[in-house]
């Protein structure tokens, strides 16, 4: 039983959340009240999920040994020796299976996105980690790459605005992690982590606030745009923009004076204020997609 709960704990079901962004198509598709779209959407969910923690389950394999140096990683249960490495490499290949065979019962463009999702994350493993703001762009392409699945698996465009959006928020919490790396970790930093060495926290905290920026002005001009109004029926969307400004300057708060930033997934789940406020801007959205148009 111990080393299924440990298994259980390699599978990362705390990083799951992220692939809520699947169901952002489903929403601003108006297609919310549609129980087939949801039902495949839930699907496209699942198939993801597995697909994650087949990505987290190898690459805790390749990283055990610099994982046993770590502060904390040490206590992964592969690193600690708590979950075989035999047991680790199956249920892996299991999940990989598993997540594909959704996959294809949910349609050939799904098939795709997922494919090339899986290829950049054990990309990301075998090597491209190594490579200096490449490392960030390819580890942030999984959250645009989940809502264009997200669009896929309902058969409906993806919005510019969307995919634009979601890139760059995923940049920023990307840069956001190697910072609190960068700090936690401190002179140790390169020996845990090769790539870095080729950081430093005053050019992080200069691309933070590129993507920073970035991100609210494409969010708020989606939010106002005229053809996004006249495509969902709505020029109310302008009022959700207040909630994505707080939720910004909160994870700044949490990057900068409590330390947070390392798992973008934890943050959103321990952080009341943080939740409450993302609650608030899904309701609020809700509301005026569905009830207040």
């Amino acid at each position: 039983m111990g080393t299924v709960k440990a298994l259980a704990r390699s599978l990362r079901p705390h990083q799951w959340p992220k692939n809520v962004f699947l169901f952002a198509a489903l929403v601003f598709a108006h297609r919310l009240r549609d129980p087939f779209a949801v039902l495949e959407a839930a699907k496209g969910f699942a198939a993801f999920c597995m697909l994650a923690s087949a990505v987290y389950l190898i690459n805790d394999i390749m990283d055990r040994e610099q994982d046993r140096l770590h502060p904390t990683k040490k206590n992964r249960p592969i690193a600690s020796g708590l979950v075989p490495l035999w047991v680790a490499a199956v249920m892996g290949l299991l999940l990989l299976l598993g997540g594909f065979a959704i996959s294809l019962s949910i349609g050939t463009t799904f098939v795709l996105v997922a494919a090339t999702y899986s290829a950049l994350s054990y990309a990301y493993c075998f090597g491209v980690k190594r490579f200096v703001i490449l490392d960030v762009m390819v580890l942030a392409s999984g959250y645009p790459l989940r809502a264009v699945a997200g669009a896929a698996a309902i058969d409906v465009e993806i919005s510019h605005w969307l995919l634009l959006c979601t890139s760059l928020l995923a940049l920023f919490l990307g840069f956001c992690k190697r910072r609190q790396e960068l700090v936690s970790l401190r002179g140790d930093a390169e020996s845990h982590r090769a790539v870095l060495s080729n950081y430093s926290v005053a050019f992080i905290d200069q691309m933070i606030a590129v993507v920073t920026a970035s991100t609210v002005v494409c969010y708020a001009f989606y939010a106002f745009s005229d053809e996004v109004a006249l495509k969902l029926g709505t020029q109310r969307l302008g009022l959700t923009v207040p909630f994505v400004l707080y939720g910004i300057f909160r994870y700044f708060y949490l990057v900068h004076m409590v330390g947070g930033g390392g798992s973008p997934s934890r943050e959103v789940v321990r952080d009341k204020p943080f939740l409450v406020n993302g609650l608030l801007w899904g309701t609020m959205v809700i509301l005026i997609l569905y009830v207040w148009p």
